[in-house]
């Protein structure tokens, strides 16, 4: 429950603090590392049910950040989900293996997404939004399958 909370808040936060301070859009777009991480969290506790959270997370922005932001938001999570749906439908792999596979196809799109429709494409904010996010997933995903390959020698 607690990444569930905070997934929801993370997103309302970083929506709300991309309309109020966009000229710290570097420092807000290193935070969706975070962000993606909590989702694959969510993903993982509750399946399919992360995007009703994606969505309270949403209507949750709109009223508290600029519509535009929300907007593009949610264009950006609705595509990455998308995606992250297939790969976690189709995919047989290892769950690690999944949200790994499944980040790697939605966080480009979700990043340029993103920052295209909030104008804010610069090479600096891609980069660092990519870097937080494929960061933070690596880092679950190497917890996963630390966790899985010491269950196999217990085993």
């Amino acid at each position: 429950m607690l990444f569930l909370i905070a997934y929801i808040c993370s997103v309302v936060l970083i929506n709300y603090a991309f309309s109020t301070a966009p000229h710290l859009d570097i420092i807000w777009s290193a935070w969706g590392g975070l962000v993606f991480v909590l989702r694959d969290m969510v993903q993982t506790r509750f399946g399919h049910g992360a995007i009703a959270a994606m969505l309270a997370a949403l209507v949750l922005s709109y009223v508290t950040s600029d519509p535009s932001i929300a907007l593009a938001s949610a264009t950006a999570f609705a595509v990455s989900e998308c995606i992250d749906w297939l790969v976690f439908s189709v995919t047989k792999r290892p769950l690690h293996d999944r949200l790994w596979i499944s980040s790697a196809l939605s966080i480009p799109l979700d990043t340029f997404i993103f920052f295209g429709m909030i104008d804010a494409f610069t090479p600096a904010v891609i980069l660092t939004a990519m870097g937080s996010k494929f960061a933070g997933v690596t880092a679950v995903w190497l917890i996963m399958a630390w966790r899985l390959r010491k269950q196999a020698v217990a085993s």
